[in-house]
């Protein structure tokens, strides 16, 4: 009874996002920063600075219908699952992070009887705070999972665990290293994705801080880490105690820019529901959940940062703060796909399919929404896709789309308690 309860309220919240309320939609999002390796900058009076991005040469479009999608249950059992890991060098298994602050274990098709983390007792579950989003370091080191989760204190938290040296099921908690630390003003807009990328970097997706309409202004500024992708290098030697220090990478768009974060890659977001690399390409996906009108899609091509999307001139492709022909401007990057909430309320960002068991997939972006259970799917190799294609109707509340270490694609039903394989109807 106490999990249906628990449900309700989340679904109610999300589909809050829909209205000029201080919820949003899809699941949860992050609030103020703090670094650990440079200054700590106050978050106080906003600093505006505009970005000079450079701009990818349009892909050549491709003729061509994607097919339609099945979806099938895998397990079920997994409380409020909200986001899923593979590991290096375990092919077999899935890491599926349920809200209330653990990680669970699907090998083999089957859930496993006892978490690999449990660290329930350290985060805020409810409505959009939790256990937001999990990953796993490229190299495989240690075993090290990062997390992004809710604090006691309702600010958001990137950690690391390291498995247990000899029991490669069991996370460490004696291993925990806070990375980042920041504080939230609101309960919502908390982001909470995490995503290495090809250059190993730890890229961090993070929400406007909350309330309706960005009060914070945070998309308009680069001196908060919020409604942003950051990017950080976690890959440093630690010497034992010390505390985690990451670096920023030299390359980073803003740095050197007066009274911005270095950390930022990408701006301009209001709560970043997912974020997925193309191990094709490099390209970053980017699914944003938005206020009352239109959800939306965005992608920087390999390798390109200094981008800004737009929030809280836009949302979407619409003016937003300011109505009028004058809110778009050559500096704003406009979405990929957007659909409006005739056709649901909160977005999933997904991936693109690399996997080898669907040939017909390769190379479509899929993607859904919480509150429909709608899939789309859109040609990766374009800038622009005006209506995006219907390839599943499920009814189930789509929290996540992750792939498998072959490039598989999975999804986690959050109310159903589900792990969900994506693949092909028959025919199609």
């Amino acid at each position: 009874m106490s999990r249906r309860i628990a449900v309700v309220l989340l679904v109610a919240s999300l589909a809050g996002a829909c209205g000029d309320g201080a919820t949003s939609s899809t699941a949860p999002t992050p609030s103020g920063p703090l670094p650990t390796d440079i200054a700590i900058a106050s978050e106080g009076a906003p600093t505006a600075v505009t970005p000079s991005p450079t701009t990818p040469a349009t892909p050549s479009p491709i003729d061509r219908a994607p097919p339609r999608l099945t979806i099938e249950p895998v397990v079920d059992g997994l409380s409020d699952p909200l986001d899923v890991a593979w590991r290096p060098n375990d092919p077999g298994t899935l890491f599926v992070a349920e809200q209330a602050g653990r990680v669970q274990m699907v090998r083999d098709g089957k859930l496993r009887a006892a978490p690999f983390l449990d660290i329930s007792s350290l985060v805020t579950a409810g409505g959009e705070q939790g256990l937001l989003g999990l990953a796993f370091l490229p190299s495989g080191e240690h075993g090290r999972v990062f997390v992004y989760y809710t604090a006691k204190d309702g600010s958001q938290v990137v950690a690391s665990y390291d498995t247990r040296s000899g029991a490669p099921d069991q996370a460490d908690p004696g291993s925990a290293r806070i990375w980042l630390t920041m504080p939230d003003r609101f309960g919502n807009h908390n982001g909470g994705s995490l995503a290495f990328g090809p250059d190993s970097y730890l890229y961090i997706g993070t929400g406007d801080g909350g309330g309706g309409g960005d009060p914070l202004d945070s998309g308009r500024h680069l001196d908060t880490l919020l409604a942003k992708v950051l990017r950080i290098d976690v890959g440093v030697t630690l010497p034992s105690g010390t505390e985690p220090r990451y670096v920023i990478p030299a390359d980073n768009p803003f740095v050197g820019t007066a009274d911005a974060r270095q950390e930022i890659w990408l701006t301009g977001l209001r709560n970043p529901w997912r974020i997925r690399f193309d191990r094709a390409t490099g390209d970053l996906w980017i699914g944003d959940v938005g206020q009352n009108a239109w959800e939306e899609i965005d992608v920087a091509r390999a390798g390109v940062g200094g981008l800004d999307y737009g929030w809280n001139l836009m949302e979407g492709d619409h003016c937003y703060r300011t109505p009028g022909p004058d809110c778009a401007t050559p500096a704003l990057t406009p979405p990929v796909t957007e659909y409006g909430h005739d056709q649901g309320c909160s977005v999933t960002g997904g991936t693109v399919y690399r996997g080898t068991s669907e040939p017909s997939l390769d190379g479509w972006y899929l993607f859904s929404d919480y509150c429909s259970g709608r899939f789309w799917a859109i040609d990766a190799a374009l800038d622009r896709t005006s209506e995006p294609a219907i390839v599943a109707e499920t009814g189930a509340s789509i929290s996540a789309i992750a792939e498998d270490a072959s490039g598989e694609l999975f999804a986690t039903d959050l109310a159903g308690g589900r792990l969900l394989r994506i693949g092909v109807r028959s025919g199609a």
